[in-house]
């Protein structure tokens, strides 16, 4: 999973830096609205909505921004969407497996746009349940290194859930159960320990390598896809190593 690891923290840097940048933040603000209407605006007492509003200080989204999208969701202030969360699953060129998380406020809109970016990369929609079940919900902590070994970050977290410490080049990548996110996180800022973000993701169970010519496809239509304005997230069964990685970027 390394070389799929290496490639998603290269792409949300560059997209922090790109012309992206406002559908990013857009993301960003969705994620903190439905987080603290989903569990209050108070993020001391909910670590989803803490956690949203972290990554999206830590993408330089303006803290007014934030703060308008905090007391939407928590209904202090009107004008907030009525956001709900759609799954599609679908396959992408070499028979990659692909996840797609939306958020819409126009379930229409959103299937229209998922199944026209997927038919004109290469790729199609699938049924409910066809790839699902190749990959698990998990919590993936990101950190820079800042000096520190393997061991430093697994002895920090080990008692706190987490199951693997992954190598990144310059971040560790932290694996856990999506139920113990929060406490992996926590352990991490007890310990002094900065992090760039934290979520729940879904990692793939079984992984299709690539070469150079499936990777662009598949990268291609994965760009399609997130620029969906209701796409939140896209997960893909593919693995690349870092040669090929190397010959994509170049």
């Amino acid at each position: 999973m390394s070389g799929h690891s290496k490639w998603a923290t290269t792409k949300h840097k560059k997209a922090a830096l790109d012309a992206k940048r406002g559908k990013l933040f857009a993301r960003l603000i969705k994620n903190i609205e439905v987080a603290a209407r989903t569990g209050g605006g108070d993020p001391e007492g909910n670590p989803t909505l803490y956690d949203a509003i972290q990554k999206a200080k830590k993408n330089s989204v303006p803290q007014d921004n934030i703060e308008r999208a905090r007391k939407r969701g928590a209904g202090e202030e009107a004008g907030g969407a009525d956001w709900q969360t759609i799954n599609y699953e679908g396959y992408g060129p070499n028979g990659v497996a692909v996840l797609i998380e939306c958020l819409t406020d126009n379930r229409n809109r959103a299937a229209g746009e998922v199944r026209t970016a997927l038919t004109r990369n290469g790729g199609s929609l699938a049924d409910p349940g066809s790839v699902s079940y190749l990959f698990n919900r998990k919590g993936v902590v990101i950190m820079p290194k800042n000096d520190l070994s393997e061991d430093d970050v697994l002895m920090a977290v080990l008692d706190a859930g987490a199951e693997e410490v992954n190598d990144l080049g310059d971040n560790f990548e932290i694996v856990s159960e999506a139920t113990d996110l929060v406490n992996v996180r926590k352990a991490l800022q007890d310990a002094g320990y900065d992090y760039e973000s934290a979520d729940p993701t879904f990692l793939p169970s079984v992984s299709v390598p690539l070469d150079a010519e499936g990777a662009k496809k598949v990268f291609r239509l994965i760009d399609a896809l997130e620029d969906c304005d209701d796409v939140q997230n896209v997960y893909a069964n593919f693995d690349v190593s870092d040669e090929v990685l190397e010959e994509v970027s170049a």
